[in-house]
């Protein structure tokens, strides 16, 4: 006995989708799309009067039918498997590019990218069939998902809002994704705003490098609607190796905090300990061979240890500036909770005394000649 598909409940065969022209079942999908919607789980109401289908008869017809009759999440399921959702990509930096190259080359998307004096070279994407608007609200129109990755809660909130922003040119039901690293109670915020303006959202930080960006091998945090984030996870995973649905909106950015916390708070003990340790005239070799035989071992000291050993930080490429950020936001959410935040804010003037030295721009493991007192 035949069976039907699982992956794509009632998706058109070959034939009955070849016996449509491309310009009709656009069109009769874009009018459905229109349609009034119905209860949560409920067909829309037929579509007859709303719309011509003269000249398609028998299997097409009905068809069109039944997508027009269907659920939105069953139309959903149905549109991914008929065409390539269109991305807007805002944030072409160090991580953002790597997202962007795996869009385009694995996943195969239509990608049109925000111009910015911001950007690494983008010639490569180009190349590859991407596409540059002027505006964010230009990307938005051409786009059914946006994702941004840019630096923070004030570029988030810019991007989105202001006159010529997203929002601006955001299409009925399109999808906000957040990459970037941004306060919590911006999130929600923002996330509003989006909703308001006829668009969904999912805030979706990432974890880990520009290497493993390249490499599409990110750690996703994902906040928000579980279904929303079923739909998106295919466009996720085209550049993340690890994604993890965290809760409603604002739990990826949360946990996100929680995570650099913990990474960035260690990566600042192990520099002030490098810095004691060259001061002390502790053979730098030494110190590795011991912290990695004991307690010491871990993702911080693999990032630190070609510096430590050689003065290499290529591998660890995340700047002192977005460092005391991030530990600025995670104050800013321990305040708003009531949580404990000594030993944050010790490891947040850390970073900012480095900041104030003038070696912002700085990768991380350069914080160790800042402390040793050899700074150049």
């Amino acid at each position: 006995m035949a069976t039907r598909s699982s992956s794509a409940p009632n998706a058109p065969s070959r034939a009955i989708r070849a016996s449509v022209s491309a310009s009709a079942w656009a069109r009769c999908c874009r009018r459905a799309d229109r349609s009034p919607s119905a209860p949560a789980g409920q067909p829309r109401p037929a579509l007859a009067g709303r719309f011509s289908l003269r000249g398609l008869q028998g299997p097409a017809f009905a068809h069109i039918l039944i997508y027009a009759s269907s659920t939105d999440h069953e139309r959903r399921h149905r549109m991914t498997a008929t065409s390539k959702i269109r991305i807007g990509m805002i944030g072409v930096g160090l991580m953002g590019h790597g997202i962007a190259i795996n869009l385009v080359r694995k996943g195969g998307y239509p990608l049109t990218l925000l111009g910015h004096a911001g950007n690494q070279p983008v010639d490569d994407l180009l190349a590859a069939g991407a596409r540059q608007a002027d505006s964010p609200a230009e990307v938005a129109r051409q786009s059914d998902v946006i994702i941004l990755c840019v630096t923070g809660t004030p570029q988030v909130e810019d991007v989105l809002l202001k006159a010529d922003g997203v929002l601006a040119g955001l299409q009925p039901g399109a999808i906000v994704i957040d990459c970037s690293t941004a306060i919590p109670a911006s999130t929600l915020k923002v996330a509003e705003a989006v909703q308001k303006a006829g668009g969904r959202f999912l805030d979706a930080p990432m974890t880990r490098t520009p290497k493993e960006a390249a490499e599409g091998r990110l750690n996703l945090i994902v906040g928000g609607d579980r279904d929303l984030f079923e739909h998106c996870k295919p466009i996720l995973q085209s550049y993340a190796e690890n994604i993890v649905h965290a809760g409603p909106i604002g739990a990826g950015h949360r946990l996100k905090l929680l995570h650099n916390y913990v990474s960035l708070g260690f990566s600042a003990v192990l520099a002030e300990a490098a810095a004691c340790a060259e001061r002390a005239q502790v053979d730098p070799a030494v110190l590795i061979e011991i912290l990695a035989k004991g307690g010491g071992d871990g993702v911080v000291l693999g990032r630190m240890r070609p510096y430590i050993e050689s003065g290499d930080a290529s591998g660890f490429r995340f700047t002192i500036s977005n460092a005391l950020k991030d530990m600025g936001y995670y104050t800013a959410m321990a305040q708003d909770t009531g949580a404990p935040h000594e030993a944050a804010e010790a490891i947040r003037r850390t970073y900012e005394s480095a900041s104030r030295a003038g070696i912002d721009q700085a990768p991380v493991p350069e914080i160790i000649e800042f402390l040793a007192g050899r700074q150049k």
